[in-house]
Protein backbone atom coordinates (compact mmCIF):
# COMPACT_ATOMS: atom_id res chain seq x y z
CA UNK A 1 0.00 0.00 0.00
CA UNK A 2 2.94 2.34 0.78
CA UNK A 3 4.36 1.83 -2.72
CA UNK A 4 1.33 2.14 -4.03
CA UNK A 5 1.01 5.63 -2.64
CA UNK A 6 4.11 7.32 -3.42
CA UNK A 7 3.50 6.17 -7.20
CA UNK A 8 0.26 7.73 -6.76
CA UNK A 9 2.05 10.87 -5.14
CA UNK A 10 4.77 10.41 -8.38
CA UNK A 11 2.12 10.52 -10.71
CA UNK A 12 0.17 13.44 -9.41
CA UNK A 13 3.55 15.50 -9.35
CA UNK A 14 4.47 14.33 -12.78
CA UNK A 15 1.15 15.46 -13.95
CA UNK A 16 1.35 19.02 -12.31
CA UNK A 17 4.97 19.72 -13.46
CA UNK A 18 3.85 18.73 -17.15
CA UNK A 19 0.86 21.29 -16.93
CA UNK A 20 2.81 23.72 -15.52
CA UNK A 21 5.58 23.67 -18.17
CA UNK A 22 3.39 23.75 -21.13
CA UNK A 23 1.19 26.58 -20.00
CA UNK A 24 4.75 27.94 -19.04
CA UNK A 25 6.00 27.58 -22.70
CA UNK A 26 2.84 28.67 -24.12
CA UNK A 27 2.52 31.65 -22.80
CA UNK A 28 5.97 32.93 -23.21
CA UNK A 29 5.41 32.14 -27.28
CA UNK A 30 2.87 35.05 -27.03
CA UNK A 31 5.08 36.95 -24.83
CA UNK A 32 6.49 40.50 -25.79
CA UNK A 33 10.38 40.33 -25.42
CA UNK A 34 11.45 43.74 -23.52
CA UNK A 35 14.59 45.20 -24.00
CA UNK A 36 16.35 47.43 -21.34
CA UNK A 37 16.50 50.28 -23.48
CA UNK A 38 12.67 49.58 -24.21
CA UNK A 39 11.97 49.18 -20.59
CA UNK A 40 13.64 52.64 -19.51
CA UNK A 41 11.37 54.40 -22.56
CA UNK A 42 8.81 52.85 -21.62
CA UNK A 43 9.49 53.74 -17.49
CA UNK A 44 10.54 57.91 -18.84
CA UNK A 45 7.18 57.89 -20.42
CA UNK A 46 4.56 56.16 -18.10
CA UNK A 47 6.33 55.91 -14.39
CA UNK A 48 4.00 58.29 -11.77
CA UNK A 49 7.27 59.75 -10.00
CA UNK A 50 8.33 61.06 -13.15
CA UNK A 51 5.22 62.58 -14.36
CA UNK A 52 5.38 64.07 -10.58
CA UNK A 53 8.76 65.54 -11.00
CA UNK A 54 7.54 67.22 -14.36
CA UNK A 55 4.23 68.67 -13.06
CA UNK A 56 6.19 70.21 -9.83
CA UNK A 57 8.63 71.20 -12.91
CA UNK A 58 6.15 73.22 -14.67
CA UNK A 59 4.63 74.85 -11.75
CA UNK A 60 8.21 76.12 -10.74
CA UNK A 61 7.88 77.36 -14.26
CA UNK A 62 4.60 79.46 -13.61
CA UNK A 63 5.60 80.88 -10.67
CA UNK A 64 9.22 82.32 -11.62
CA UNK A 65 6.77 84.00 -14.67
CA UNK A 66 4.60 85.09 -11.84
CA UNK A 67 7.64 86.87 -9.71
CA UNK A 68 8.49 88.54 -13.30
CA UNK A 69 5.33 90.56 -13.07
CA UNK A 70 6.46 92.33 -10.18
CA UNK A 71 8.46 94.06 -11.85
CA UNK A 72 5.96 96.03 -14.22
CA UNK A 73 3.12 98.71 -13.44
CA UNK A 74 -0.10 96.72 -12.17
CA UNK A 75 -3.23 98.32 -13.55
CA UNK A 76 -6.29 97.55 -11.98
CA UNK A 77 -10.10 98.79 -12.38
CA UNK A 78 -12.61 99.60 -10.17
CA UNK A 79 -16.42 100.22 -9.99
CA UNK A 80 -18.97 101.17 -7.19
CA UNK A 81 -22.41 101.73 -7.44
CA UNK A 82 -24.15 102.89 -4.13
CA UNK A 83 -27.37 103.94 -2.79
CA UNK A 84 -28.01 105.80 0.08
CA UNK A 85 -30.90 107.40 1.74
CA UNK A 86 -29.21 109.23 3.99
CA UNK A 87 -29.67 113.62 3.61
CA UNK A 88 -29.10 116.33 5.38
CA UNK A 89 -30.00 120.04 5.49
CA UNK A 90 -28.48 123.10 6.41
CA UNK A 91 -29.74 127.14 6.73
CA UNK A 92 -27.27 129.48 5.43
CA UNK A 93 -28.10 132.79 7.91
CA UNK A 94 -28.96 136.11 5.35
CA UNK A 95 -28.52 139.45 6.17
CA UNK A 96 -27.60 143.52 5.03
CA UNK A 97 -24.74 143.41 2.71
CA UNK A 98 -22.97 146.40 1.61
CA UNK A 99 -23.61 147.55 -2.34
CA UNK A 100 -20.55 147.97 -4.23
CA UNK A 101 -20.15 150.63 -7.73
CA UNK A 102 -17.48 150.65 -10.12
CA UNK A 103 -14.85 152.75 -9.29
CA UNK A 104 -13.50 153.76 -12.81
CA UNK A 105 -10.19 155.30 -11.85
CA UNK A 106 -9.10 152.42 -9.65
CA UNK A 107 -10.79 150.26 -12.03
CA UNK A 108 -12.35 148.01 -9.49
CA UNK A 109 -15.50 148.20 -7.39
CA UNK A 110 -15.67 149.84 -3.94
CA UNK A 111 -18.90 149.99 -1.36
CA UNK A 112 -20.84 152.76 -1.49
CA UNK A 113 -19.32 153.99 2.01
CA UNK A 114 -19.06 157.63 3.27
CA UNK A 115 -16.14 158.16 6.05
CA UNK A 116 -17.21 158.68 9.89
CA UNK A 117 -15.29 160.37 12.59
CA UNK A 118 -13.29 157.45 13.77
CA UNK A 119 -12.59 156.88 10.07
CA UNK A 120 -14.14 153.40 9.65
CA UNK A 121 -16.32 153.16 6.37
CA UNK A 122 -20.15 153.72 7.32
CA UNK A 123 -22.16 152.17 4.16
CA UNK A 124 -25.04 153.66 3.09
CA UNK A 125 -26.64 151.53 1.05
CA UNK A 126 -27.12 147.76 1.56
CA UNK A 127 -28.87 144.76 -0.18
CA UNK A 128 -30.98 142.39 1.86
CA UNK A 129 -30.21 138.64 2.05
CA UNK A 130 -32.67 136.10 2.87
CA UNK A 131 -31.75 132.81 5.18
CA UNK A 132 -30.58 129.91 2.45
CA UNK A 133 -31.44 126.51 3.48
CA UNK A 134 -29.80 123.85 1.54
CA UNK A 135 -30.98 120.02 1.65
CA UNK A 136 -28.41 117.43 1.01
CA UNK A 137 -29.17 114.01 -0.54
CA UNK A 138 -26.77 111.12 -0.94
CA UNK A 139 -29.30 109.15 -3.36
CA UNK A 140 -26.98 107.24 -5.89
CA UNK A 141 -23.31 107.16 -6.10
CA UNK A 142 -21.36 105.69 -9.23
CA UNK A 143 -17.73 106.15 -9.28
CA UNK A 144 -15.36 103.90 -11.82
CA UNK A 145 -11.65 103.89 -12.45
CA UNK A 146 -8.26 102.66 -13.23
CA UNK A 147 -5.17 102.62 -10.49
CA UNK A 148 -1.55 102.56 -11.34
CA UNK A 149 0.91 101.03 -8.89
CA UNK A 150 4.68 100.91 -10.10
CA UNK A 151 7.33 99.27 -7.41
CA UNK A 152 10.70 102.01 -7.52
CA UNK A 153 12.58 101.10 -4.78
CA UNK A 154 11.76 97.79 -2.50
CA UNK A 155 14.72 97.16 -1.02
CA UNK A 156 15.72 94.60 -3.32
CA UNK A 157 12.66 92.18 -2.54
CA UNK A 158 11.75 91.59 -6.02
CA UNK A 159 14.42 91.31 -7.82
CA UNK A 160 15.45 88.93 -4.99
CA UNK A 161 12.44 86.86 -5.03
CA UNK A 162 12.67 86.79 -8.85
CA UNK A 163 16.30 85.16 -8.32
CA UNK A 164 14.94 82.43 -5.70
CA UNK A 165 12.44 81.91 -8.10
CA UNK A 166 14.89 81.05 -11.21
CA UNK A 167 16.68 78.81 -8.54
CA UNK A 168 13.37 76.81 -7.24
CA UNK A 169 13.08 76.63 -11.18
CA UNK A 170 16.13 75.39 -11.21
CA UNK A 171 16.52 72.87 -8.78
CA UNK A 172 12.82 71.40 -9.98
CA UNK A 173 14.66 70.41 -13.14
CA UNK A 174 17.53 68.80 -11.38
CA UNK A 175 14.85 66.84 -8.94
CA UNK A 176 12.98 65.60 -12.79
CA UNK A 177 16.60 64.44 -13.68
CA UNK A 178 17.33 62.90 -10.72
CA UNK A 179 13.88 60.79 -10.47
CA UNK A 180 13.97 59.94 -14.39
CA UNK A 181 17.80 58.45 -12.56
CA UNK A 182 16.69 57.19 -10.04
CA UNK A 183 13.74 55.06 -12.46
CA UNK A 184 16.50 54.08 -14.92
CA UNK A 185 18.52 52.64 -12.08
CA UNK A 186 15.40 50.50 -10.71
CA UNK A 187 14.18 49.95 -14.31
CA UNK A 188 17.66 47.98 -14.47
CA UNK A 189 17.62 46.78 -11.55
CA UNK A 190 13.93 45.04 -12.37
CA UNK A 191 14.78 43.59 -15.43
CA UNK A 192 18.27 42.01 -14.18
CA UNK A 193 16.00 40.29 -11.24
CA UNK A 194 13.55 39.57 -14.03
CA UNK A 195 16.20 37.31 -16.07
CA UNK A 196 17.76 36.28 -12.93
CA UNK A 197 14.33 34.38 -12.17
CA UNK A 198 14.30 33.24 -15.72
CA UNK A 199 17.58 31.64 -15.66
CA UNK A 200 16.54 29.85 -12.40
CA UNK A 201 14.31 28.50 -14.28
CA UNK A 202 16.83 27.14 -16.69
CA UNK A 203 18.44 26.11 -13.63
CA UNK A 204 16.02 24.01 -12.14
CA UNK A 205 14.90 22.43 -15.79
CA UNK A 206 18.56 21.53 -16.34
CA UNK A 207 19.04 19.81 -12.89
CA UNK A 208 15.81 18.23 -13.29
CA UNK A 209 16.64 16.94 -16.46
CA UNK A 210 20.06 15.33 -15.07
CA UNK A 211 17.99 14.01 -12.64
CA UNK A 212 15.74 12.21 -15.14
CA UNK A 213 18.32 11.08 -17.11
CA UNK A 214 19.81 9.25 -13.85
CA UNK A 215 16.00 7.84 -12.95
CA UNK A 216 16.40 5.94 -16.33
CA UNK A 217 20.05 4.64 -16.10
CA UNK A 218 18.86 3.28 -12.30
CA UNK A 219 15.03 1.76 -13.44
CA UNK A 220 17.32 -0.19 -16.21
CA UNK A 221 20.23 -1.19 -13.48
CA UNK A 222 17.53 -1.87 -11.05
CA UNK A 223 15.80 -4.35 -13.71
CA UNK A 224 18.70 -5.93 -14.64
CA UNK A 225 19.52 -6.58 -10.96
CA UNK A 226 22.48 -3.99 -10.55
CA UNK A 227 21.16 -1.73 -8.21
CA UNK A 228 18.71 -1.78 -6.24
CA UNK A 229 15.33 -0.10 -5.52
CA UNK A 230 16.33 1.47 -2.97
CA UNK A 231 18.58 3.57 -4.98
CA UNK A 232 15.42 4.54 -7.39
CA UNK A 233 13.72 6.02 -4.25
CA UNK A 234 16.27 8.43 -3.58
CA UNK A 235 16.54 9.48 -7.23
CA UNK A 236 12.51 9.97 -7.22
CA UNK A 237 12.92 12.20 -3.89
CA UNK A 238 15.48 14.38 -5.50
CA UNK A 239 12.95 14.74 -8.72
CA UNK A 240 10.05 15.65 -6.59
CA UNK A 241 12.27 18.27 -5.08
CA UNK A 242 13.37 19.55 -8.36
CA UNK A 243 9.62 19.83 -9.78
CA UNK A 244 8.90 22.10 -6.88
CA UNK A 245 11.91 24.07 -7.65
CA UNK A 246 10.64 24.55 -10.78
CA UNK A 247 7.33 25.42 -9.81
CA UNK A 248 8.48 28.43 -7.27
CA UNK A 249 11.48 29.48 -10.01
CA UNK A 250 8.30 30.54 -12.36
CA UNK A 251 6.59 31.90 -9.39
CA UNK A 252 9.43 34.09 -8.94
CA UNK A 253 9.66 34.91 -12.42
CA UNK A 254 6.00 35.74 -12.71
CA UNK A 255 6.54 38.06 -9.88
CA UNK A 256 9.28 39.32 -11.21
CA UNK A 257 7.85 40.49 -14.59
CA UNK A 258 5.05 41.39 -12.49
CA UNK A 259 7.32 44.06 -10.97
CA UNK A 260 9.06 45.22 -14.28
CA UNK A 261 5.37 46.25 -15.58
CA UNK A 262 4.55 48.36 -12.44
CA UNK A 263 7.96 50.37 -12.80
CA UNK A 264 7.86 50.98 -16.78
CA UNK A 265 3.67 51.58 -16.25
CA UNK A 266 2.46 48.42 -18.01
CA UNK A 267 -0.72 46.18 -16.70
CA UNK A 268 0.89 44.35 -14.16
CA UNK A 269 -0.67 40.99 -15.55
CA UNK A 270 0.69 41.92 -19.11
CA UNK A 271 2.90 38.75 -20.70
CA UNK A 272 6.25 40.12 -21.03
CA UNK A 273 9.41 38.05 -21.78
CA UNK A 274 13.52 39.62 -21.50
CA UNK A 275 16.71 38.32 -23.30
CA UNK A 276 18.65 36.83 -20.82
CA UNK A 277 21.96 37.66 -22.95
CA UNK A 278 21.79 41.45 -22.36
CA UNK A 279 23.63 40.64 -18.70
CA UNK A 280 26.94 39.97 -19.74
CA UNK A 281 28.49 36.85 -18.69
CA UNK A 282 32.35 37.45 -19.51
CA UNK A 283 32.66 41.01 -18.82
CA UNK A 284 36.43 42.82 -18.99
CA UNK A 285 38.85 41.78 -15.67
CA UNK A 286 39.87 45.95 -14.83
CA UNK A 287 39.88 46.67 -11.47
CA UNK A 288 38.33 49.89 -10.57
CA UNK A 289 39.06 52.78 -8.88
CA UNK A 290 37.96 56.23 -8.00
CA UNK A 291 40.43 58.31 -10.07
CA UNK A 292 37.98 58.12 -12.80
CA UNK A 293 34.37 58.62 -11.17
CA UNK A 294 33.28 62.05 -8.72
CA UNK A 295 30.31 63.19 -7.44
CA UNK A 296 30.36 66.78 -9.25
CA UNK A 297 28.01 65.39 -12.07
CA UNK A 298 25.39 63.85 -9.87
CA UNK A 299 22.16 65.95 -9.45
CA UNK A 300 22.53 65.54 -5.88
CA UNK A 301 25.57 67.67 -5.25
CA UNK A 302 24.18 70.24 -7.99
CA UNK A 303 20.62 70.27 -5.72
CA UNK A 304 23.04 70.84 -2.78
CA UNK A 305 24.38 73.56 -4.14
CA UNK A 306 21.36 75.59 -5.19
CA UNK A 307 19.95 74.62 -1.32
CA UNK A 308 22.71 76.82 -0.31
CA UNK A 309 22.14 79.51 -2.87
CA UNK A 310 18.75 79.59 -2.01
CA UNK A 311 19.43 80.21 1.43
CA UNK A 312 21.95 83.02 0.82
CA UNK A 313 19.35 84.83 -1.33
CA UNK A 314 16.38 83.75 1.68
CA UNK A 315 18.90 86.38 3.62
CA UNK A 316 18.86 89.57 1.11
CA UNK A 317 15.04 89.08 1.50
CA UNK A 318 14.59 89.20 5.02
CA UNK A 319 17.10 92.58 4.97
CA UNK A 320 14.55 93.92 2.04
CA UNK A 321 11.84 93.42 4.52
CA UNK A 322 13.24 96.33 6.67
CA UNK A 323 14.61 98.59 3.82
CA UNK A 324 12.86 102.05 2.80
CA UNK A 325 9.71 101.01 0.48
CA UNK A 326 9.24 103.93 -2.87
CA UNK A 327 6.10 103.69 -5.10
CA UNK A 328 4.92 105.56 -8.03
CA UNK A 329 0.76 105.71 -7.97
CA UNK A 330 -1.39 106.80 -10.34
CA UNK A 331 -4.81 106.83 -11.26
CA UNK A 332 -8.04 108.01 -12.80
CA UNK A 333 -11.93 107.94 -12.09
CA UNK A 334 -15.12 109.14 -12.86
CA UNK A 335 -17.82 110.08 -10.01
CA UNK A 336 -21.48 110.80 -10.16
CA UNK A 337 -24.24 111.61 -7.43
CA UNK A 338 -24.86 113.44 -4.32
CA UNK A 339 -27.32 116.09 -4.82
CA UNK A 340 -27.43 119.55 -2.99
CA UNK A 341 -30.41 121.90 -3.24
CA UNK A 342 -31.61 119.52 -6.08
CA UNK A 343 -28.17 120.03 -8.69
CA UNK A 344 -25.31 117.26 -8.23
CA UNK A 345 -22.08 117.95 -7.22
CA UNK A 346 -20.13 115.03 -8.56
CA UNK A 347 -20.19 114.43 -12.22
CA UNK A 348 -16.97 114.40 -13.96
CA UNK A 349 -13.34 112.75 -13.78
CA UNK A 350 -10.83 112.94 -11.82
CA UNK A 351 -6.58 112.68 -12.52
CA UNK A 352 -3.86 111.85 -9.48
CA UNK A 353 -0.93 111.07 -9.37
CA UNK A 354 2.04 110.32 -6.30
CA UNK A 355 4.70 108.67 -4.62
CA UNK A 356 4.30 106.67 -1.53
CA UNK A 357 7.36 106.25 0.66
CA UNK A 358 7.65 103.73 4.08
CA UNK A 359 10.59 103.87 5.90
CA UNK A 360 10.71 101.35 8.94
CA UNK A 361 12.58 103.16 11.88
CA UNK A 362 11.83 101.55 15.73
CA UNK A 363 10.90 97.49 15.56
CA UNK A 364 12.66 96.86 18.58
CA UNK A 365 15.30 94.66 17.52
CA UNK A 366 12.87 92.57 15.05
CA UNK A 367 14.50 93.23 12.09
CA UNK A 368 17.97 92.40 13.73
CA UNK A 369 17.06 89.34 14.76
CA UNK A 370 14.87 87.95 11.79
CA UNK A 371 18.49 88.53 9.63
CA UNK A 372 20.36 86.72 12.66
CA UNK A 373 18.09 83.61 12.11
CA UNK A 374 18.25 83.29 8.36
CA UNK A 375 21.91 83.46 8.22
CA UNK A 376 21.83 80.81 11.03
CA UNK A 377 19.89 78.90 8.35
CA UNK A 378 22.11 79.49 5.69
CA UNK A 379 24.89 78.02 7.76
CA UNK A 380 23.00 75.07 8.29
CA UNK A 381 22.39 74.78 4.73
CA UNK A 382 26.36 74.57 3.90
CA UNK A 383 26.96 72.27 6.93
CA UNK A 384 24.62 69.81 5.40
CA UNK A 385 26.08 70.40 2.16
CA UNK A 386 29.72 69.54 3.51
CA UNK A 387 27.83 66.37 5.33
CA UNK A 388 25.96 64.97 2.58
CA UNK A 389 29.27 65.73 0.00
CA UNK A 390 31.23 63.33 2.17
CA UNK A 391 28.06 60.49 2.39
CA UNK A 392 28.00 60.65 -1.23
CA UNK A 393 32.17 60.08 -1.34
CA UNK A 394 31.25 57.50 0.71
CA UNK A 395 28.51 55.78 -1.35
CA UNK A 396 30.79 56.13 -4.28
CA UNK A 397 33.42 54.30 -3.07
CA UNK A 398 31.22 51.60 -1.37
CA UNK A 399 29.88 51.25 -5.39
CA UNK A 400 33.22 50.82 -6.54
CA UNK A 401 34.20 48.52 -4.10
CA UNK A 402 30.89 45.99 -4.25
CA UNK A 403 31.42 46.38 -8.11
CA UNK A 404 34.48 45.05 -8.16
CA UNK A 405 33.59 42.17 -5.74
CA UNK A 406 30.98 41.23 -7.83
CA UNK A 407 33.22 41.19 -10.85
CA UNK A 408 35.39 38.58 -8.89
CA UNK A 409 32.22 36.68 -7.72
CA UNK A 410 31.45 36.31 -11.03
CA UNK A 411 34.71 35.21 -12.39
CA UNK A 412 34.91 32.98 -9.22
CA UNK A 413 31.53 31.09 -9.61
CA UNK A 414 31.39 30.90 -13.37
CA UNK A 415 35.07 28.48 -12.66
CA UNK A 416 33.17 27.06 -10.14
CA UNK A 417 30.29 26.16 -12.21
CA UNK A 418 32.85 24.29 -14.64
CA UNK A 419 34.37 22.55 -11.88
CA UNK A 420 30.91 21.55 -10.70
CA UNK A 421 30.21 20.74 -14.31
CA UNK A 422 33.16 18.16 -14.69
CA UNK A 423 32.72 16.91 -10.76
CA UNK A 424 29.22 15.53 -12.20
CA UNK A 425 30.28 13.91 -15.14
CA UNK A 426 33.75 11.81 -13.59
CA UNK A 427 31.06 10.83 -10.79
CA UNK A 428 28.89 9.73 -12.96
CA UNK A 429 31.39 7.87 -14.96
CA UNK A 430 32.82 6.36 -11.39
CA UNK A 431 28.82 5.57 -10.07
CA UNK A 432 27.98 3.58 -13.53
CA UNK A 433 31.34 1.61 -12.99
CA UNK A 434 30.39 0.62 -9.50
CA UNK A 435 33.52 2.77 -8.12
CA UNK A 436 30.89 5.20 -6.60
CA UNK A 437 27.48 4.73 -4.48
CA UNK A 438 24.85 6.69 -5.78
CA UNK A 439 25.01 9.25 -2.60
CA UNK A 440 28.05 10.77 -4.09
CA UNK A 441 26.39 11.16 -7.37
CA UNK A 442 23.46 12.92 -6.27
CA UNK A 443 25.50 14.90 -3.83
CA UNK A 444 27.32 16.04 -7.09
CA UNK A 445 24.60 17.30 -9.26
CA UNK A 446 23.20 19.10 -5.96
CA UNK A 447 27.01 20.90 -5.91
CA UNK A 448 26.18 21.99 -9.70
CA UNK A 449 22.73 23.34 -8.99
CA UNK A 450 24.13 25.06 -6.22
CA UNK A 451 26.79 26.30 -8.28
CA UNK A 452 24.91 27.10 -11.15
CA UNK A 453 22.23 29.25 -9.12
CA UNK A 454 25.33 30.92 -7.50
CA UNK A 455 26.65 31.40 -11.26
CA UNK A 456 23.30 33.24 -12.04
CA UNK A 457 22.76 35.55 -8.59
CA UNK A 458 26.93 36.34 -9.10
CA UNK A 459 25.43 37.54 -12.91
CA UNK A 460 22.64 39.34 -11.54
CA UNK A 461 24.39 41.35 -8.34
CA UNK A 462 27.67 42.10 -10.70
CA UNK A 463 24.35 44.19 -12.61
CA UNK A 464 22.93 45.68 -9.84
CA UNK A 465 26.52 46.64 -8.79
CA UNK A 466 27.05 48.36 -12.09
CA UNK A 467 23.90 49.94 -12.18
CA UNK A 468 24.76 51.53 -8.90
CA UNK A 469 28.31 52.42 -9.49
CA UNK A 470 26.60 54.32 -12.60
CA UNK A 471 24.17 56.10 -10.19
CA UNK A 472 26.98 57.18 -7.44
CA UNK A 473 29.11 58.69 -10.19
CA UNK A 474 26.04 60.28 -11.81
CA UNK A 475 26.95 58.88 -14.97
CA UNK A 476 23.44 57.00 -15.50
CA UNK A 477 22.56 56.96 -19.69
CA UNK A 478 19.18 58.40 -20.08
CA UNK A 479 17.49 57.49 -23.23
CA UNK A 480 17.62 60.59 -25.93
CA UNK A 481 13.31 61.27 -26.68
Amino acid sequence: MKNISNNQNRYIWTIMCIIAIVCYHGSMASAQTLTPEQCRQLAIDNNRQIQQALLVKEQMGYDTKAYKSHFYPRIDAFAADIYSTGKGEFTMQGGNLPIFELNTSLGQYVPKAIAGADGQPIYSEYAYFPDQTFELKIKNIFTAGLTLTQPIYMGGKISTAYSMSQIGEQMAALNHSLTVDEVIVQTDEAYALVVKAKEMIDVAQKYKALLDELNKNVESAVRHGMKTRNDQMKVQVKINEADLNIVKAENGFRLAKMNLCHIIGLPITQNIDVDCNEINDSPTLTAITSDAYGIETRYEHELLNKKVELADKEVKLTKSDFMPNVVLMGGVDYTNGVELAGQKLADGIQGMVGIGVKIPLVNFGESSNKIRSAKAKANIARIEQDDLNEKMYLELQQAINNTNEAQKEMVLTKSALAQADENVRLTRQQYEVGYEPLSELLEAQALWQKAYAEHVEAKCQYRISQLKLQKASGQIEVPAN
